[in-house]
């Protein structure tokens, strides 16, 4: 029996299928140890919920959560 390799989802992707406009529009830098979260969003709430969503797939990376909320 052969073990199939599955490669780490790509943290754009999972921001890009969030039900949120707001989460979708973020953007996402990826280096060898953190995953930066930029981008505006309308409140504290969906700032939050990009960053869980990004945490799910870190695996051990830091997460830089640099998004402005913006009333």
């Amino acid at each position: 029996m052969t073990a199939t390799l599955v490669p780490p989802p790509n943290p754009v992707q999972v921001l890009l299928k969030s039900s949120n406009p707001e989460i979708r529009r973020l953007n996402v830098r990826e280096t060898d140890g953190t995953l930066e979260i930029s981008g505006r969003v309308s409140c504290y709430y969906l700032k939050q919920m990009a960053q869980e969503s990004l945490r799910a797939i870190a695996a051990g990376r830091r997460i830089v959560n640099d998004v402005e909320v913006c009333r």
